[in-house]
């Protein structure tokens, strides 16, 4: 199977990524209400709990779809599932980009294309182990 590796090695990377990511976007959210109290009257309070609730979700979806990738590499007909949660945590990725510019930040070419290098490498494989059962 020529994706297994790529989906594999991509998948085991994700895992790590999105716990850290989940660990990092939970105590945001944790401190972001903590602090609450003392910015009630700003707008930004629900662009700092938007986007604490965005990093936890991406996190998850992207643990999710690594330990998919792990689990699934040697199982063609399941690379469905693979590109479609690989295509979830892109759009996730591009979406926290677009809040960060709307809260204010800048484009940052950068986190975007490390955002996306790996969630693509893990679609080619899911792609390429796909097109071994056709």
């Amino acid at each position: 199977m020529k994706g297994k590796n790529f989906l594999k090695v991509t998948g085991i990377l994700m895992i790590i990524g999105g716990a850290i990511s989940a660990i990092v976007g939970l105590i945001a959210l944790i401190g972001t209400l903590a602090v609450s109290s003392l910015l009630t009257g700003s707008g930004l309070l629900g662009w700092m709990i938007i986007g604490s609730v965005l990093c936890l979700i991406s996190g998850v979806a992207e643990l999710i779809a690594g330990i998919f990738g792990v689990s699934h590499c040697e199982k063609p007909e399941k690379a469905h599932t693979c590109i479609l949660w690989g295509c979830i945590v892109v759009g996730l990725c591009v979406l926290g980009n677009i809040f960060n510019v709307i809260g204010g930040g800048s484009v940052s070419v950068v986190s975007l294309l490390l955002g996306l290098v790996i969630p693509a490498l893990y679609i080619y494989g899911a792609v390429q182990n796909k097109n071994t059962v056709a």
